[in-house]
């Protein structure tokens, strides 16, 4: 995981305007060693291309493909503007994070970033805090404890014919992700589970929780226990009030009758039934499309699929099925490049609304054509 050290922080900065900031910027990247003089060049290119402009009053100017061979070593530069540097219609950055990478490492960097700085709570914190404070607002050390839940603690078409292998499976997912410790697993494989009906089950222990989260199996095909019928069962860890946002999406569908959706869906699908409302109606489309672009969605190709998604009125989220499954909003061009998509992963689509399929085929090709890129 990228560390952020104190000495490539500089609080209390000041410039006239974005093209002064961002030679501030580079100059620190020179000075630390990470890139050439010329990369400055580069940075500017890039604003001209597409804006660097995150939301929530961050910026994460970088150079060009071009300019790649110009980075020494991969790392970062954080300027704070108390201030504000305009940066573009209506945007403001109050934080500046200069990155140079040798490749696509820097996916991984922007993702860690960007999750952290998606909280909008954390924006206004952003603008006046200390060196200190501002690295642990932006290595999530100030964060309340992640809440574990995604797609890889769901597990589909298990092998199983008896609910102990499904409490087992949950169970030592949720050891390994960190989230319940030894005392967990033994008491939930030795205790029964509760029955909801419609074919789910429910597991938890009152020992062990580390912190929040959920873990999800689903045998391959229903099987008889005990005269009830179960397909899936969902354990859960509970140190705050999180997974009852989930038990609460669970609930409504059991109440309507409707649990068998969980029953059907792929990973994605599951986790979505059980974090957001999903719509039954006609006008709720989903399509799937591949990356190609060689170094993934950074923030240049994010930018031109984030435009094509505000061309629309449908609302519309995009989900890296080979990520963490969770659905962004497509219209944050903060939270699509916090997807952490690289080259070859694939993207599911969902839009809602009357042009929800002209969006979808306008948004094929535009990955089709390379997201401003060229096509590969």
């Amino acid at each position: 995981m990228f560390q952020l050290e104190l000495q490539a922080i500089h609080t209390g900065a000041s410039a006239q305007n974005k093209e002064e900031a961002i030679r501030q910027v580079a100059a620190a990247l020179t000075a630390a060693g990470n890139v050439t003089e010329g990369y400055v060049n580069g940075m500017l290119a890039r604003e001209q291309q597409t804006s660097t402009f995150l939301g929530n009053g961050i910026a994460i100017p970088h150079g060009t493909t071009d300019t790649r061979d110009m980075v020494l070593k991969t790392g970062v530069q954080v300027f704070q503007f108390p201030q504000g540097i305009a940066w573009g219609d209506d945007q403001t950055a109050y934080v500046a994070i200069g990155i140079a990478a040798k490749s696509d490492e820097h996916l991984a960097l922007l993702r860690q970033l960007t999750h952290v700085l998606s909280d909008d709570t954390i924006a206004e914190q952003l603008k006046t805090a200390s060196a200190e404070d501002l690295r642990a607002l932006l290595m999530g050390e100030k964060q309340a404890a992640e809440f574990s839940f995604d797609t890889s603690l769901i597990t589909l078409n298990v092998a199983a014919s008896d609910l102990i292998t499904l409490q087992a499976m949950n169970a030592g997912r949720l050891q390994s992700a960190g989230v319940v410790d030894a005392s967990y697993v033994a008491d939930v494989v030795s205790t029964a589970p509760l029955n909801l009906g419609q074919g789910i089950w429910l597991s938890d222990s009152s020992l062990g929780n580390l912190r929040s989260g959920v873990a999800i199996s689903r045998a391959e095909h229903a099987f008889d226990h005990q005269g009830e019928s179960a397909a899936l069962l969902i354990s859960v860890s509970a140190t705050d009030e999180r997974p009852l946002e989930v038990l609460g999406y669970l609930s409504a569908l059991l109440q309507q009758g409707k649990a068998d959706r969980l029953l059907k869906a792929d990973a994605a699908g599951v986790y979505a039934l059980l974090t957001s409302e999903v719509d039954e109606q006609a006008d709720v489309l989903t399509a799937e499309y591949t990356i190609r672009n060689e170094h993934g969605l950074h923030a240049r190709p994010g930018t031109a699929l984030v435009s094509v998604i505000k061309q629309f009125n449908s609302d519309i989220t995009v989900t890296n099925l080979d990520g963490s499954g969770k659905p962004a909003n497509g219209r944050s061009l903060m939270k699509v490049v916090a997807l952490g998509v690289k080259k070859g992963h694939r993207l599911r689509f969902t839009a809602s609304g009357d042009d929800a399929q002209q969006a979808l085929n306008a948004i094929e090709e535009a990955i089709t054509s390379g997201l401003g890129e060229g096509a590969s």
